[in-house]
């Protein structure tokens, strides 16, 4: 006769409890995304912290890098099977190759949010600079040729009627390289992020002029994946995106809500959401909150803006003519796309 122990029958017990989810975790397809430790890129630590993609049946490594233009590389060479990142001329280039399509949105500059701003040093200002008006003639710092800074100063020059050609673009890489040169006069305004703007104001090295979601609301970022994944694996595209849609719903409500005045309410789990985002980011709550951006809630795009934005860079003579967005935007994930063109 065999005995069983009592020790015995209860790691028989939680063997056979664990069974099953291990089961469930061996039967998980991997898959990887790549993305910026930022804000806007909270859905992706959203859905990966909530288990939002375990349970679609994926396994989603996060491929963090450090530049914008890298995540679409990374997705072109198969380093990373999706991409979610701010949309640069760099971009566009690579999809107009038929190497990447655009199938959800992340953020966008919209009015209300103090995601980025244009700042005027204090000697500009004294010679006259006082509004976004006044950017004709004067040196703007930006991170390179071809990025969201450089587009977002070719939204005001429409708006207003000036000629982008007519602001001297100084390319610095990096934002605190942006950050020394405002504060050594090298430049007279730079279009910086919130947190950096405010330190800079804190510093008493200028002052903010405009917020560009106020002045020019438009679609900042996108989640992208190749053309061949899409035709491939199309399943594991869809409940990728399923995924990362529910993520971006909970940034939304936690985050983007508004009262009639248009006066920032914290939303549903605030305090939770932003913990789950300033770990990603590694950084304070407290700075986290100062920044964040606007996520759609149910991934849809400003696809106008998307061609508005190749028109620009094909004009700056950043992208190549034959560059179209219709052969880059993938509009058959997402319902409900917002400006979408008839033709």
């Amino acid at each position: 006769m065999i005995r069983i122990t009592r020790r015995a029958a209860l790691a028989g017990a939680v063997a056979g409890l664990a069974a099953p989810s291990l089961a469930r975790a061996q039967n998980l397809t991997k898959t990887s995304v790549g993305v910026l430790r930022l804000s806007s890129s909270g859905p992706v630590f959203i859905a990966a912290e909530r288990g939002y993609w375990r349970e679609a049946g994926l396994d989603v490594e996060l491929k963090y890098f450090t530049a914008a233009q890298q995540v679409p590389v990374a997705v072109t060479s198969g380093d990373a099977d999706f991409g979610v990142t701010g949309l640069t001329a760099a971009f566009f280039n690579l999809a107009g190759k038929g190497a990447l399509k655009i199938v959800a949105a992340q953020s966008r500059e919209e009015k209300g949010f103090e995601l980025n701003a244009y700042m005027a040093t204090n000697a500009a200002i004294e010679k006259g600079f006082r509004s976004i008006r006044d950017f004709p003639g004067k040196r703007l710092g930006i991170t390179t040729a071809g990025s969201t800074f450089h587009y977002a100063l070719g939204l005001i020059a429409r708006k207003y009627g000036f000629d982008p050609a007519s602001v001297t673009l100084v390319p610095l890489q990096t934002l605190p390289n942006m950050q020394a040169a405002f504060k050594g006069g090298q430049v007279d305004a730079v279009i910086v992020p919130v947190t950096l703007a405010r330190a800079l104001e804190a510093d008493k090295a200028g002052k903010i002029l405009a917020w560009v979601g106020d002045e020019t609301p438009w679609q900042l970022g996108a989640l992208f994946t190749s053309p061949r994944a899409i035709s491939e694996k199309r399943d594991l595209v869809e409940r990728f995106i399923r995924g990362y849609l529910r993520g971006a719903a909970d940034f939304n409500a936690a985050f983007n809500q508004r009262d009639a005045a248009g006066k920032e309410v914290r939303g549903t789990n605030f305090a939770e959401t932003i913990g789950v985002v300033a770990r990603a980011v590694q950084q304070s709550p407290e700075l986290v909150t100062i920044g964040l951006p606007f996520v759609d809630a149910q991934g849809r795009l400003d696809v106008g803006d998307i061609y508005n934005q190749i028109a620009f860079w094909q004009q700056a003579g950043l992208v190549a003519r034959d560059v179209n967005g219709k052969d880059i935007v993938d509009l058959s994930f997402v319902r409900g796309h917002m400006n979408v063109p008839r033709s």
